[in-house]
């Protein structure tokens, strides 16, 4: 179920961020399918828990091939398309490889690892997909602005997994007294 939920959370994000028009908050600039990509990061880590390091960088391997795939039948540029691989590959190692480094609860690696995460991811896409550099579809006075809005959107995402996890995590009030 974990691999299926990071499966579909990256199509989900591919397909709606293709199908509905990023929110204006402000200067901010949020793509519809930031959303989803905050929760890769999650779902990656549950991926990992249940079956290690090793086997879920098989995982972001496919779900790198799938996100391209996909990105491509939904009629996106060759250049949005790398640069949503890049970011992506990018962004899930760092995740992946801090997820494993840390030595904290799982609610705080979920949190400091997606924060890094989703910064990587929101730079490399915005830049090499969005910018003047790659599709040009926002001039660079608009990139800070692009960039922030989705890191401020993903590190939301984070937290609220965090907080989730460390409630779901802790030990009961009988645990703690049988303990």
């Amino acid at each position: 179920m974990r691999i299926l939920l990071y499966l579909v959370s990256i199509v989900t994000a591919n397909v709606v961020t293709a199908a509905v028009a990023p929110l204006q908050l402000g200067e901010f600039i949020v793509p519809m399918g930031t959303l989803f990509i905050g929760a890769t990061f999650i779902f990656r880590d549950l991926v990992q828990n249940k079956y290690g390091r090793k086997k879920t960088y098989l995982f972001i391997g496919t779900a790198l091939l799938l996100s391209a795939i996909v990105s491509a039948i939904l009629g996106d540029t060759l250049i949005i398309v790398l640069a949503s691989a890049l970011s992506f590959a990018v962004a899930e190692t760092t995740d992946t490889e801090i997820y494993t480094r840390l030595k904290l609860p799982m609610s705080w690696r979920v949190f400091y690892s997606g924060i890094v995460g989703g910064l990587l991811d929101s730079v490399i896409f915005v830049i090499i997909g969005l910018s003047p550099f790659g599709a040009n579809f926002l001039p660079w006075e608009a990139v800070p602005a692009a960039i922030l809005g989705q890191v401020i959107v993903k590190t939301i995402i984070q937290g609220i997994a965090a907080i989730i996890l460390s409630q779901v995590s802790k030990p009961s009030s009988k645990e703690v007294i049988s303990n």
